[in-house]
């Protein structure tokens, strides 16, 4: 790839791009946005208020950086002139002043470097590299690096028959290669919220695919991201793009358009939370989708932004990275703050910040002994789905979101004490209730009585 570049140019290459680099996929502008965190955290100018200065410097180059990458995601650009920036970066956990500038009195220093590159994730490595941020996180965002050469890593296609275009233009079949190559593009996950039959899946995807047909360069927009089937239309707010199973096309459409933004909100979103880590003591900032309600982006991050605002109108002095290792979810519904049994800490939005400290301090011990026992029971829970899954043949075993691993575990438990030949072969579901799905799956409930579950 870099066979005519002189070998000192090479050398620099290599220290700069990681081995895998040459067989990676290109990274969707979703995915840069999170393999930029770090460096956001370490520049953003909200840190950076008693140097006026230096946070003026640091907008400046955002802004510039901002229309960089925005520039190299519109599809048929050719080549982008050199754009020069200056970022005064923030000492972190992730940085080190080797061969570079050291870190002032103030905890940061002057970082100068030229963009020249031609896609995301050269871009997004080369920033990273030239503040000395870790580039590790990426190669597990690069989900399709090959662990070998390409050349190595190809298969016979599954489709022994390889038939014309003619062929399927003729009979009005659809061309399987078509819907492959879509998909290949696109490198999105389709998931659904709720646990659907197989018609209504294959009604919505048939929905999805006839968009594709008529605006895939809109879709394109998507790749990357995880496209969720749900009861509205909207970006989630773990980033997930939820199309409303009862909306039209028209608001999949433009909703598909309205992703870029969507993109720079999450970027703000991440920002904030890093923020609010920041002023508790390291504590990180967690959204789980199974125990919270379902907020769209916009309605998470003003969430957010409110509490963050009651932090900065009353300062609480937490030790800097006293909390590293802790978990907390913000709420909108609740007016103290409490310790959840899986080792997160539930706080509310509008809580009192005094409270909160006196809280947090005294229950920081018990968080992190209940993440542990979360940790072992989550081992104990996935060696007791294999035991079972093995036991009765099962095709696949699995729970719903709602249900914890204290109870699947319970439920697992006693059903190895059980004898029932006739689960052979099926889908079970570990659920609140007993049902069978339209596909077939049975689902039962995680506290069911001896008697009840094999009538």
């Amino acid at each position: 790839m870099f066979c005519h570049l002189r070998p000192m140019r090479r050398l620099c290459l290599e220290k700069i791009f990681p081995h895998w680099f040459p067989y990676s996929r290109a990274l969707s502008g979703a995915e840069a946005v999170n393999a930029l965190r770090p460096f956001y955290f370490a520049v953003h100018p909200d840190f950076f208020g008693q140097h006026p200065i230096e946070r003026e410097v640091n907008e400046n180059s955002l802004k510039r950086l901002s229309v960089y990458l925005e520039n190299l995601q519109k599809p048929g650009f050719k080549s982008l002139k050199p754009t020069q920036l200056t970022f005064y970066v923030r000492e972190t956990d992730q940085s080190s002043s080797d061969g570079q500038e050291p870190f002032s009195t103030s905890g940061f220093r002057a970082v100068k470097f030229t963009l020249h590159t031609r896609d995301l994730l050269s871009t997004v490595l080369y920033i990273l590299n030239s503040c000395s941020l870790s580039v590790e996180h990426i190669q597990s965002l690069n989900t399709n690096v090959h662990t070998q050469p390409l050349k190595e890593a190809k298969r016979m296609p599954d489709r022994p028959i390889k038939w014309d275009k003619s062929y399927y233009s003729f009979t009005g079949f659809k061309d399987p290669d078509e819907d492959l190559e879509q998909v290949s593009r696109m490198e999105t996950t389709l998931t659904w919220q709720r646990s659907w039959g197989i018609a209504h899946r294959c009604s919505q995807l048939h929905s999805l695919g006839r968009l594709a047909q008529q605006n895939l360069e809109t879709l394109k927009k998507a790749k990357g991201c995880t496209i969720i089937f749900t009861d509205r239309s909207g970006m989630s707010a773990v980033g997930h793009v939820m199309l409303g199973t009862m909306d039209v096309h028209h608001h999949w459409t433009k909703l598909f358009e309205r992703l870029p933004s969507y993109f720079d909100l999450q970027r703000r979103l991440m920002l904030l939370e890093d923020q609010i880590s920041y002023l508790l003591g390291g504590i990180q900032v967690v959204y789980i989708e199974e125990l919270q309600p379902v907020l769209t982006l916009e309605e998470y991050y003003s969430l957010l932004d409110v509490f963050y605002n009651r932090l900065l109108k009353n300062r609480i002095p937490f030790h800097p990275r006293s909390l590293r290792g802790l978990q907390m979810i913000l709420n909108s519904d609740r007016y103290a703050p409490s310790l959840h049994e899986l080792g997160h800490f539930n706080i509310p939005a509008l809580c009192d910040p005094a409270n909160l400290q006196w809280f947090i301090l005294t229950k920081a011990q018990q968080a992190r002994e209940n993440m542990k026992r979360k940790e072992e029971l989550k081992v104990i829970e996935n060696e007791l789905i294999e035991a079972s899954t093995k036991k009765f043949s099962l095709e696949k075993l699995y729970k719903e979101p709602s249900i914890s691993s204290m109870q699947m575990v319970d439920c697992c438990k006693r059903l190895l004490e059980q004898s029932l030949p006739y689960l052979h072969g099926m889908h079970l579901c570990v659920s609140h209730f007993y049902s069978v799905m339209q596909d077939g799956d049975l689902c039962i409930p995680w506290n069911w009585k001896n008697g009840e579950a094999i009538k």
